[in-house]
């Protein structure tokens, strides 16, 4: 069955996004399988990949973080050397939660959180605009988040 996800596997996926803490034995029930099977096939799909990890989705509210900006960047070239060079330093700010090279006027789009606005002025000025290679930089503030999801459609 390598690669290939059956009716059941898309069950326990849709399951697991949803509740990634759930035991075996009610995950078992949910999906019509006995625990051992259960069990089997979670671990097929970890091992294949398709369960990429578990993890814990904290509250950006409670954590201080109540501002979500989209950075638009545009570097200075498209060198690999450059391209290269950005990437492996924006993945030391914290900040931004996602960074997507992107086809378009933009180079790379970033979700950065941060408390408000001010602290994305600090951020913006010590840790976005010295990133290697930016040449211009384009800001969207998000006033309300109508949908959002780490669950893949399955």
């Amino acid at each position: 069955m390598d690669g290939k996800l059956d009716a059941t596997d898309r069950r326990l996926l849709s399951v697991l996004q949803q509740q990634g803490r759930i035991s075996n034995a009610d995950l078992s029930e949910r999906v019509n399988l006995s625990p051992s099977a259960c069990h089997r096939r979670v671990q097929r799909l970890e091992e294949e990949g398709f369960i990429r990890d578990y993890v814990a989705l904290l509250d950006a509210r409670k954590m201080g973080r109540t501002t979500v900006i989209y950075v638009e960047i545009k570097l200075s070239g498209q060198a690999d050397e450059i391209l290269d060079a950005f990437e492996q330093a924006v993945q030391k700010v914290p900040e931004v939660l996602e960074c997507h090279l992107m086809a378009g006027t933009a180079d790379y789009l970033l979700k950065v959180v941060a408390q408000d606005a001010d602290d994305f002025a600090r951020l913006h000025r010590a840790k976005l605009a010295c990133l290697p290679g930016v040449m211009q930089i384009q800001s969207s503030f998000s006033l309300k988040c109508v949908q959002s999801t780490t669950a893949l459609p399955v």
